[in-house]
Parts: structure tokens; C-alpha cells; sequence
């Protein structure tokens, strides 16, 4: 494991102030289960995030414009990229205490629109664990692909791990 300047405590062992294994960076998780993208689920996002574009709710005009089907928001990559960081948050290793996660930071790097009718699996890597002013900080990259391994999307998140209360 390597370390990265500014980045704080990487590829060392050890808990950090909040708990955190300081060790993860650097761990890659297997690929998960495919997550099935349906019509459903992309006008329920689109709804909910306000998405007024007739593109993810009608597939005709979907069709039209070149693509497979609906399309989602390109926020909607959170509901899978969380799920596979779902694999770090539970691993008794790492020493996260849910109770005391905040969602730090969110950013995605499409390499194709997200479509109804596609299975999406995900890899997470723990990209760097560091601490600052008493809480841990890690970041972690999902790889999103297809089942046939066209690259989708790639999530990067921030989560924060709140150290002890004073």
C-alpha cells in the first residue's frame, strides 16, 4: 500500500481516533450482485430529485434521442455505488460505528448513461482512510460496470466517521 501527500494515515494499521481501521486503504471488495435497473425505479429517482426531463420516464422519446431505453439522472449511480460501499460500513474489521456516519461527499464520473435493462455490478476500492480534527474520513471509488463489463460510471464518496463526542 502506498501513501499519497496530504492524504493522511494510509496502508497503515491501527484504529484512528473514531474507530476506523486505519489499514483499509488500499483494500479492494469483490464485485457485488447485479443490481437491476428498472422504469420504475428511474421515474421514481427522477420524481424525487425533481429530473423534469420526459427521458427518464418515457421510452419512446428515449428510443428517439439513441438510447436503450429511459435514462436515469446521473445521480441516480448513488443507489448502486452506496449499496457497494454498504460492503465496507458492514465488515466488522473496519471498525465503523453506523451510528456515527455522515455522507461527506459525493462525485461521479460517467462513462455512459445509466439506462432501464441494465444489470449493474460494482467494485469498491478504499481509496484513503485519514483523520481529521478528531473524526476519520474515508474515501472509496465504485467501479460501475455492466454484467458484460462495460464500464458505467465511476463514484467516488467521502465518508465522515464523527470521533467521540466531548
Amino acid at each position: 500500500m502506498s501513501s499519497t501527500p496530504g492524504s493522511g494515515t494510509q496502508g497503515t494499521s491501527g484504529a484512528l481516533a473514531a474507530g476506523l481501521n486505519a489499514g483499509f486503504a488500499g483494500r479492494t471488495y469483490p464485485r457485488t450482485t447485479p443490481y437491476a435497473v428498472g422504469r420504475a425505479k428511474i421515474r421514481e429517482f427522477a420524481e424525487a430529485v425533481g429530473a423534469r426531463d420526459a427521458v427518464h420516464v418515457d421510452p419512446e422519446l428515449a428510443r428517439a434521442r439513441g438510447y436503450a431505453d429511459v435514462v436515469a439522472p446521473p445521480t441516480f449511480a448513488v443507489l448502486i455505488a452506496q449499496q457497494c460501499d454498504r460492503q465496507l460500513v458492514l465488515d466488522p474489521e473496519a471498525g465503523i460505528d453506523y451510528t456515527r456516519v455522515v455522507h461527506g461527499e459525493q462525485r461521479f464520473m460517467h462513462h455512459r448513461p445509466i439506462t432501464a435493462g441494465d444489470e449493474i455490478v460494482a467494485v469498491l476500492t478504499v481509496d484513503s482512510v485519514r483523520q481529521a480534527g478528531g473524526h476519520a474520513m474515508v474515501t472509496t471509488r465504485s467501479e460501475l460496470a455492466t454484467v458484460d463489463g462495460q464500464a458505467v460510471c465511476t463514484a467516488i464518496s467521502t465518508l465522515v466517521i464523527r470521533g467521540a463526542q466531548a
